[in-house]
């Protein structure tokens, strides 16, 4: 018999909430090792190179974490769900290309770029969930035909080459200004820094306080239960994969404002480091576990890395091996966690 819906929410939630309270030590751990090893790189850094603790430095690591932060939030909701998203970094891409034909082809006003890129997104991320949940395409596959298509249509758009928006006034007040700036000169931090900021607050509490915050846990935690209870599986699945496009959206702006150029062929190796930042973080690969917080710790983790390595002259191959280094060590530390749990 098929359970009404109010009661079949209150069940999901109790199992999500269930197995989080199963997993909250180690994850809680994972998050504490996660901000010990931050201040480690930040100390080891400092002695280093006396380069990296200078301001200039300091904001290149904060508008570097502001667009990786908001695409490892966006692979968040889809990772707790038991996913994948291989298409955030073209479709961070895209949604930049879209907002500069609306605003450097079409001579359009500054606020359509904005909705243009953040609805592209929102569409392109609804398309792959419907790929997963109606038809079945594994979310592996199915995220990266997207992102091989986004990246062509992101080239075929813009005619192989950049678009620059030095024609649209302020655009490049969206990332690279700084309200904090006018009231305390000494502390310049950018305006992407307090979007990303925002955007975590707001996800964390669309998370941790909303339907479709719970609907992402229980899918990750076990979603045939779910469907089993009269719950619309495909529908929250379609409209969590939607959301995380839109936050692509917001990453394609932030990007776009801090080059003050939408570039067709950047993007691809994005969603790597942003996968990276939310397992350190630790949101299980698995599903059904993860937090905003811990995944914004991820975030600043691979910034302050890349940085480092980069002042200290480590070749960027090296700098590759490194990352996909931390890939393995964190997916392993996940796997012991949930033997653990």
């Amino acid at each position: 018999m098929t359970l009404p819906s109010d009661t079949s929410a209150l069940g999901n939630k109790e199992r999500s909430s269930g197995l989080r309270a199963r997993v909250f030590a180690p994850a809680a751990l994972q998050k504490l090792l996660a901000f010990g090893s931050l201040i480690l790189l930040l100390v080891f850094f400092s002695f280093a190179s006396p380069a990296f603790m200078q301001m200039d430095n300091m904001l290149g690591i904060l508008q570097a974490t502001a667009v990786n932060g908001v695409l490892a939030i966006a692979c968040t909701f889809v990772i707790i769900t038991g996913g994948i998203d291989l298409s955030v970094g073209t479709l961070m891409t895209f949604t930049a290309v879209i907002c500069g034909v609306f605003l450097t082809y079409w001579h359009l006003p500054m606020w359509t770029g904005v909705v243009a890129a953040i609805g592209t997104g929102a569409i392109c991320g609804t398309i792959s969930g419907t790929l997963t949940a109606k038809m079945k395409i594994p979310p592996f596959i199915a995220t990266l035909g997207m992102m091989l298509l986004l990246k062509g249509l992101s080239l075929v758009v813009s005619a192989d080459k950049p678009i620059y928006f030095s024609d649209t006034e302020n655009f490049y007040r969206i990332s690279q200004d700084s309200l904090i700036g006018y009231v305390l000169p000494s502390l310049p931090v950018p305006n992407a820094v307090l979007i990303l900021f925002f955007l975590a607050v707001v996800s964390s509490i669309t998370l941790n306080r909303t339907a479709l915050g719970r609907y992402t846990f229980a899918l990750g935690s076990n979603e045939e239960a779910v469907r089993l209870s009269g719950v619309n599986v495909d529908r929250w699945k379609i409209a969590i994969y939607g959301l995380a496009g839109a936050i692509c959206g917001v990453a394609g702006l932030l990007i776009a404002s801090r080059l003050n150029s939408a570039q067709p062929a950047l993007g691809q190796g994005y969603e790597l480091e942003a996968i990276a930042a939310v397992v350190i973080g630790g949101t299980s690969l698995s599903g059904g576990a993860g937090t905003i917080l811990g995944t914004i710790i991820g975030a600043f983790i691979m910034s302050v890395l890349t940085n480092g390595l980069r002042i200290m002259s480590v070749a960027q191959e090296w700098q590759i091996v490194v990352t996909g280094l931390i890939i393995i060590l964190a997916v392993y530390a996940d796997i012991l966690r949930r033997k653990k749990s």
